[in-house]
């Protein structure tokens, strides 16, 4: 950390990255020497062959280049070994190394080249494995040249020449540019920031169309993105060793964390039959969240089934059904809707899979039942939805009865919209009510459609005041504090684990991002041992690392001289940077902050955090609170727990097997409080 500079500009690669792409290449170097210098001492004056005095001469020149270039690699190995992620001064020699590896380059690509025009111009008349050898040398420089091409245009980095205006003031003998130059090249960086992440996201959204949502929606991303990144000089192998330790850190605090103190309830006391009731219906209605992402899903839950339950009905022509099917024709997906509920046709009363920015696909039916009439809105499948997640900035969102401030996510926000107008204004509520007036309104959704979900119930509640609302997996930087204690009295929150979308909002990732930099500031180990033992404990477990700190009460200033240009305006202004200097520095957030809906029903898993594959996986639920959440838990399990798949199987798991799994305290969540 931070990024080296070569070649008078910044990459996305430091100083201490080199050491196992260089030991892995160095190890093909090797091989390849040995492969060649057995060649040239077996065959040595036995070269007969037409061009065999071209032979000797090239595989002569190639064992000493390869001698040399095996030396540059020792070397490269050796010193990227050195130091420490926030102490590079011990590498300072890099990028002479750097230098030397990239003109060595030179004298091989020429030689690559004469020994395919050997190949094809001399090789007749030799031995097969005189012709071999030259020929894997040939190819095997080639594949080192294009996976070379492949590796710096990965780790280019466009805004590396924004580093140059600090760099020479700081040669000049100066930390820091005055406050006025500061500012303008901080707004610069932070301007050409944003463009490049627009590029970058039309680049990956090419297939979409590109209308003002989609355009608004680009802006709105690369603002965050460009925000987020641009005050850490950071590279990825630094936030991937971050990550890693800080996992450690945090099983090492919950393994040393004493047992809870559990109070226990009486079968028949009122919260653990609430928890027991709740279980069951969000078991019932996750299946209908499920249902709501369509045949994918469903391919997915069933691999070896799926395509053959669905197949007799995708191609079924459903144009008399158009008055029940809203938007995209729905072919498979409406089966295997069918499948996953149990429903009959005639249940439904509006199927849409329209799907667009902030417009996202939801379905009617009428759960006898339950006795319901149930909305499902479908959570995060396409592109277009990632968008609608990506758009985090705040939108007043005005509800009746609600005092205090009201806004929330503003993808989220205007695809609940979307929703409460097709509802409304196309009559579709007002017909399923004259169907079954006596019946609830439930409204459901897995993820992005859990969060909308959320929203819609709050805009319907003072139409709808007996509706009910279960939110599966919700995103966490979702609604205000004054909706989300509105929320309490409809909405019920299911979160499985260490499920990292329910810990997701701007403030938690700042956290996080405050804590990776103070985990790899203080961390004394090398980036790739650090690497390395986090892929052992990641794949095979076994106890955290200790953790050895070469910072305490002491600031990154203090640490040797950094390589040249490895020290940047971005960093000296970084508000995470600083906060580095002292733990009890304040906080100064400068994004709204934002919670999860309603009561949260947290379900983990019963036993050791890590098991066998094939055993058997027992779950607790108990009541919770969103200051649970307000870390991100880090996992090889924070994305696998989101899986709607698996929520169903929690669900199901705990309401056929209650008495051991039910927890129902609320009043000792300290368990909760993660680093």
């Amino acid at each position: 950390m931070p990024g080296m500079v070569v070649f008078g500009r910044r990459w996305k690669i430091a100083s201490d990255d080199l050491v196992l792409p260089g030991a892995f290449e160095l190890f093909i170097r090797v091989l390849w020497w040995i492969a060649t210098l057995i060649l040239y001492v077996g065959h040595k004056g036995k070269f007969d062959c037409p061009g065999g005095a071209i032979l000797h001469s090239y595989l002569v020149v190639l064992l000493v280049l390869l001698a040399v270039i095996i030396l540059t690699l020792c070397a490269v190995v050796y010193v990227s070994a050195q130091g420490t992620i926030m102490n590079p001064g011990p590498r300072r020699s890099m990028p002479a190394l750097v230098y030397l590896r990239a003109v060595l380059y030179i004298p091989e690509f020429v030689w690559a080249c004469l020994g395919a025009i050997w190949i094809s111009d001399n090789s007749s008349g030799c031995e097969p494995a005189e012709v071999g050898i030259v020929i894997g040398a040939v190819v095997a420089s080639w594949i080192i040249f294009l996976s070379m091409a492949v590796g710096v245009l990965i780790v280019f980095d466009p805004l590396g020449s924004l580093r140059q205006p600090a760099l020479m003031n700081k040669s000049s003998g100066l930390r820091d540019l005055q406050s006025s130059e500061s500012s303008q090249l901080f707004y610069t960086a932070r301007s050409l920031a944003k463009r490049v992440w627009e590029c970058r996201l039309r680049l990956l959204c090419c297939c979409l169309p590109q209308d003002d949502n989609h355009r608004a929606a680009f802006s709105s991303i690369a603002q965050l993105f460009s925000g987020f990144f641009s005050d850490t000089d950071l590279v990825p192998s630094d936030i991937a060793a971050g990550l890693a330790l800080l996992h450690q850190e945090q099983d090492k605090m919950e393994h040393c964390r004493d047992p809870d103190d559990v109070i226990v309830h009486s079968p028949s006391s009122p919260i653990r039959e609430d928890l027991e009731v709740e279980l069951e219906k969000a078991a019932h209605f996750m299946q209908f969240a499920v249902a709501a992402y369509g045949w994918p899903l469903f391919v997915y839950s069933n691999p070896f089934t799926g395509l053959c339950k669905l197949s007799g009905d995708c191609c079924r022509n459903r144009n008399a059904e158009s008055d029940l099917v809203g938007g995209d024709n729905l072919g498979c997906n409406f089966s295997s809707i069918l499948h996953v509920t149990g429903l009959q046709y005639r249940d439904f009363i509006h199927i849409s899979f329209h799907n667009q920015i902030y417009e996202i696909p939801f379905f009617v039916a009428l759960d006898h039942k339950r006795e319901a009439v149930l909305v499902a809105v479908r959570g995060t499948l396409s592109l277009k939805d990632v968008l609608t997640d990506l758009s985090a900035e705040c939108e007043n969102l005005p509800v009746e009865g609600v005092s205090g401030a009201c806004y929330a996510h503003k993808g989220i926000s205007q695809a609940a919209n979307y929703v409460f107008k097709k509802l409304i204004n196309d009559g579709i509520l007002t017909q399923a009510f004259n169907i079954a007036p006596e019946y609830r309104l439930v409204i459901t959704g897995h993820s992005l459609g859990a969060g909308a979900a959320s929203l819609l119930a709050a805009l319907l509640h003072s139409t709808y005041p007996t509706l009910k609302c279960y939110a599966f997996s919700p995103p966490g930087g979702l609604m205000s504090k004054a909706l989300s204690e509105y929320s309490k009295q409809f909405v019920t929150s299911v979160v499985l684990g260490k499920d990292f979308i329910p810990r997701l909002s701007i403030p938690n990732m700042e956290d996080l991002k405050r804590r990776i930099l103070k985990m790899v500031s203080n961390c004394s180990k090398p980036k790739y041992k650090i690497l390395l033992h986090g892929c052992w404990y990641e794949v095979f477990g076994g106890a955290p690392d200790d953790f050895p700190t070469e910072m305490e009460n002491r600031r990154e200033e203090e640490l040797s001289q950094p390589l040249l240009g490895e020290e940047s305006l971005l960093v000296h202004g970084s508000t995470s940077y600083q906060s580095l200097s002292s733990d009890d520095s304040p906080n100064q957030p400068t994004h709204l902050p934002l919670f999860l809906p309603g009561r949260i029903m947290y379900l983990t898993e019963d036993g050791p955090s890590r098991r066998h594959c094939f055993s058997q996986v027992r779950y607790r639920a108990e009541w919770s609170t969103e200051t649970a959440f307000r870390s991100v838990l880090i996992s090889p399990r924070m994305m696998a727990d989101h899986m709607p798949d698996l929520v169903l199987q929690a669900l199901r798991s705990l309401t056929s097997d209650r008495p051991f799994s039910l927890c129902p305290s609320s009043l000792s969540n300290s368990h909760l409080n993660v680093i």
